[in-house]
């Protein structure tokens, strides 16, 4: 796990955010990667809602199963484990699973969902390799969240780019605050002592890739337990790291 994040930087202050769009590659990921900050979220009253790249029809082990129908049971999976969490609002782009790349139509379809949400934070995961979790960097969650990055800074908030979305109604938006999950340089953390649970149910519902994970629980609280040490915590804290990118003011294009 990374040192220890310096105190003025290590808590999640979520004052002036009312609306929050987690961008990610595959059903499961955001549950993996920021499932008890999404629980606390909710709780706190923001209106999250996710973008998810492809369907996962690559995922699971089960060799039997048609790839399509492979992916309409992890889309009802996420939609399971969104309402764990509270969230209602899911937008599925329907890419291939395993061939994803920050393309300009991602880059649009992005965008498109960043106009038309408009979040005042938007969560991806890093497009940076993490060599220390290794895992966390698929090329899909790479490619997700180089296209997201884009999408935040400066697709959505330039009149200019994808002129199709004007012509669909849909103005400019530009986004306060980008977190990247999964970064190797992370510097803000989420205290989810309290919503953890919440986190492993959310992650039980996805049950075609996990159910042959018996220690899930246990490997989860071991991440979480290094994100709390990594941020300053006291024992028996919990939180899931990021790293929070500045971006230009609204006015930038």
């Amino acid at each position: 796990m990374p040192e220890a994040l310096p105190s003025a930087l290590s808590l999640d202050d979520h004052s002036g955010v009312s609306r929050l769009l987690v961008v990610t590659a595959h059903p499961d990921d955001v549950d993996f990667g920021a499932g008890g900050s999404v629980a606390g979220w909710v709780k706190a009253g923001i209106e999250v809602a996710y973008c998810i790249a492809t369907d996962g029809q690559a995922g699971g082990s089960d060799r039997s199963m048609a790839r399509d129908a492979m992916g309409r049971l992890r889309r009802e999976e996420q939609t399971a484990a969104a309402r764990e969490l509270g969230v209602q609002d899911i937008t599925f782009l329907g890419y291939a699973d395993g061939q994803l790349s920050p393309s300009i139509d991602l880059r649009r379809d992005v965008s498109r969902v960043v106009r038309r949400f408009r979040p005042d934070r938007m969560v991806c995961q890093s497009p940076d390799h993490n060599w220390d979790r290794i895992g966390a960097s698929h090329p899909d969650h790479r490619a997700a969240g180089e296209a997201a990055v884009c999408a935040a800074y400066p697709d959505a908030r330039n009149p200019f780019a994808h002129p199709a979305l004007l012509e669909e109604g849909l103005e400019p938006w530009a986004v306060k605050e980008l977190w990247l999950m999964a970064s190797p340089q992370p510097n803000r953390a989420v205290d989810i002592t309290g919503t953890f649970d919440a986190k492993v149910r959310a992650l039980r519902c996805h049950d075609s890739q996990v159910a042959h994970e018996a220690d899930l629980e246990e490997r989860l609280r071991a991440w979480a337990e290094g994100g709390a040490r990594a941020a300053g915590l006291e024992e028996g804290r919990l939180a899931e790291l990021f790293q929070v990118v500045g971006m230009p003011a609204s006015g930038s294009a």
